[in-house]
């Protein structure tokens, strides 16, 4: 009998392989979800581009991204992701055919947990009681190509006008799982070390808000 060990299997791709990034806007109802598996697809292709990764099937209150466990939604869509059995075969088709899948969030994002940083309360500030804070997640593959967003960014060099079918196309895809009255304020990173910047790119456009 050969005392040789047997290499073992692939254990798939590190959490360190994929980015989080979301949309983000207002809303009268944050947390709605949808089945809709196509027009997933057509919102992830038209802010994400040509990149493997996930939609999360949910649109989110800020407070419900992360767990009182200091679990990330995106996190949980990783953790999700590698507990296939397949999840090798499904990033090599990420990688090469810039594949997209759909992630179902558990049912404990749900919940609200009001940070430390509680600035989005009603209490703290009324105004997100009348316009309250949503967010898209998306899990995406790593790749130094530019995003979609981030082109079409790019390409209108800061005019507001060429830049403006880009924002109504991306307004008109949310509406499936965001109706009317929502509308889109832009585009992030997540940052797992720094969640509290979500709360910031709100409490940014708070004085536009009070003055419509």
């Amino acid at each position: 009998m050969s005392d040789s060990v047997s290499p073992a299997g692939p254990t798939g791709p590190t959490l360190n392989d994929f980015a989080s990034f979301y949309l983000y806007g207002l809303t009268n109802n944050p947390y709605q979800q949808s089945t809709d598996f196509d027009r997933f697809g057509k919102l992830y292709n038209l802010v994400i581009g040509a990149h493997g990764g996930f939609s999360i099937a949910s649109s989110f209150h800020p407070y419900q991204l992360v767990s009182p466990a200091g679990v990330s939604v995106w996190y949980a869509a990783y953790a999700q992701f590698y507990s296939q059995p397949n999840r090798v075969e499904m990033f090599g088709e990420m990688t090469l055919e810039q594949a997209k899948f759909v992630v179902t969030p558990p049912d404990s994002f749900a919940a609200y947990h009001v940070w430390p940083d509680s600035r989005l309360i009603h209490a703290e500030n009324p105004i997100f009681s009348q316009y309250i804070p949503f967010v898209l997640p998306f899990l995406v593959r790593k790749d130094p190509a530019a995003l979609r967003w981030d082109a079409e960014i790019s390409a209108a060099q800061g005019d507001k006008e060429r830049l403006g079918w880009y924002h109504d196309a991306v307004n008109e895809a949310i509406k499936f799982i965001q109706p009317s009255p929502s509308f889109v304020l832009g585009f992030e990173e997540f940052d797992e070390q720094h969640p509290e910047r979500v709360i910031e790119k709100f409490m940014s456009c708070r004085d536009m808000l009070r003055a419509l």
